[in-house]
């Protein structure tokens, strides 16, 4: 197994883990599972709409398919990698509302991982497209980050 697939299997892994089994162990405040709650809505209508852009090209592996092209709009206007982020952010309000220590490690592991595979992913995207692709990244924060803020768009 390659690095590549390893990323792809501990993916695979921190997402089946957070469906962990068991009772809840704390209860939430109404505001925190209603904030968890929306995290996992928009996290997948984020994700989705990721996925979407890339039709039958879309893969879960770093190196971008030989047909394919940069996405600069859409959900990828407002982060280069949409799918990440949004399974980042639909993880952490399921893992929030699961109330068990187990699916929050998950979703710890998961922040590692997809941080990874979007780093290693952007080094193909810069072979691939140079500077067009380097504009798009001085402009574009890699996951999301807050209106306004400065310093917050880094590579």
């Amino acid at each position: 197994m390659d690095t590549e697939d390893g990323l792809v299997a501990a993916q695979v892994a921190a997402l089946a883990a957070l469906g962990w089994p068991g009772r809840a162990r704390w209860q939430l405040a109404p505001g925190t599972a209603a904030v968890a709650a929306g995290a996992l809505v928009g996290g997948a209508a984020l994700s989705l709409a990721g996925a979407l852009r890339h039709g039958r090209l879309l893969t879960p592996r770093v190196a971008p398919p030989a047909a394919g092209e940069l996405h600069e709009h859409g959900p990828y206007a407002v982060s280069r990698h949409p799918i990440y982020t949004g399974l980042l952010a639909a993880a952490a309000g399921w893992a929030v509302l699961r109330r068990r220590p187990e699916p929050l490690a998950a979703w710890l592991v998961l922040l590692v991982v997809l941080d990874t595979k979007a780093r290693r992913e952007e080094q193909h995207l810069v072979a691939r497209y140079g500077e067009r692709y380097r504009a798009y990244r001085a402009r574009t924060p890699r996951l999301l980050t807050v209106p306004g803020r400065a310093g917050a768009r880094r590579p």
